[in-house]
């Protein structure tokens, strides 16, 4: 038993989620019938099994917090994720878009699910291009580091590399958005491009407010010898950027969630519960070293951010199934966990 209750174990780590999902899926059951029961269970699947990449980025981050603010990620980020990203954000959108004040959005969302399905596609446009604008500058950060040392696909990230300057990341972002914003068949070219600018701004926004405060708090420690820790407002700071992370990832997730149901009661216990899942496989990554362990994960992470940004950049374009991205986080993912365990048989041979 002590051994189950170790903060490294998977049965604690995971239990809450796992209570929370069957206590769910019986509320579910129970007020409203076994298809829709089919149907949160297939959204919580979905929403974990095509999340890896957010857990893997979510986990770089996350080791670098003090054991408060990991636990500050784990329960009041969470309603944070659940209930703002989940529930929240999807009406203000509404609001925002189709000109109506928060109670004509809920009755709309509770009564008439489908006239709100399709006032939430509406604002697609300009959810995809900001959402893809700044997962796109997570990338272009990633592959524009100049001290990057280990190379999975070394053609493609030294080729990057030599590109790598200050300003790089947000000078190559403005001109792939302004080319998915005006070309001819984009029918919202200035959505497009006044959203993707916005998600540049705020993820410079974010990360310089991040840099500037480790930069502040260079020797806070938690633990003698223990690897240097954020804490304080540098810790804050990282905590509100991981939230635009989970943020970003989830846009698409919101939206495709409408592919498979109108009922927002049911995406939002769905989409929220796989959100815990997610949330408990990035602590687990983190406590048992993961990232250390394969050390191409991260950088098939960050292929598959690519992907997803181009993916919803070109969505005024042209409309690809969430599955799509799904498979190609998991193509890139489980190839670089191969890369990983072939690269350290090498190592020991």
């Amino acid at each position: 038993m002590s051994k189950a209750l170790h903060p490294h174990s998977p049965f604690r780590i995971f239990a809450f989620s796992a209570l929370a999902t069957i206590a769910m899926l019986v509320l579910v059951l129970l007020g409203m019938g076994w298809s829709a029961f089919v149907v949160a269970a297939v959204l919580i699947i979905i929403e974990t099994a095509f999340s890896f990449d957010n857990a893997i980025i979510n986990a770089k981050i996350l080791a670098r917090l003090s054991k408060f603010w990991q636990n500050m990620f784990l329960t009041v980020g969470i309603l944070i994720a659940v209930f703002g990203m989940r529930v929240v954000f999807p009406v203000v959108l509404v609001m925002i878009t189709a000109g109506l004040s928060w109670n004509e959005v809920i009755d709309l969302a509770l009564n008439h699910p489908g006239e709100y399905a399709h006032a939430l596609e509406e604002a697609n446009p300009t959810i995809s291009a900001y959402g893809g604008a700044f997962l796109l500058m997570l990338a272009l950060h990633f592959f524009l580091d100049r001290g990057r040392e280990i190379h999975w696909i070394g053609a493609i990230e030294k080729s990057f590399q030599k590109l790598a300057s200050p300003f790089s990341a947000p000078i190559i972002a403005l001109i792939i958005l302004s080319i998915f914003a005006f070309i001819p068949a984009n029918p919202h070219p200035w959505d497009t491009f006044k959203a993707g600018i916005l998600g540049i701004l705020t993820y410079m926004a974010l990360h310089g407010v991040t840099a500037l405060m480790e930069r502040r708090n260079p020797i806070p420690t938690e633990g003698v010898g223990a690897a240097v820790k954020l804490t304080g407002m540098a810790a804050f700071t990282t905590f509100l950027y991981l939230e635009f992370l989970d943020a970003s990832f989830s846009f698409d997730g919101v939206i495709g969630a409408f592919a498979i149901t109108s009922d927002v009661i049911l995406i939002a216990a769905g989409l929220g519960v796989g959100a815990l899942w997610v949330r408990s496989l990035t602590v687990f990554m983190v406590r048992r070293g993961t990232l250390n362990e394969y050390k191409y994960l991260d950088h098939g992470a960050h292929y598959t951010v690519l992907a997803l940004a181009f993916i919803l950049l070109a969505s005024a374009l042209i409309h690809l199934p969430e599955v799509v991205t799904g498979l190609l986080g998991l193509i890139f993912i489980t190839a670089s966990i191969i890369s990983s365990v072939q690269s350290r048989k090498r190592a020991s041979a």
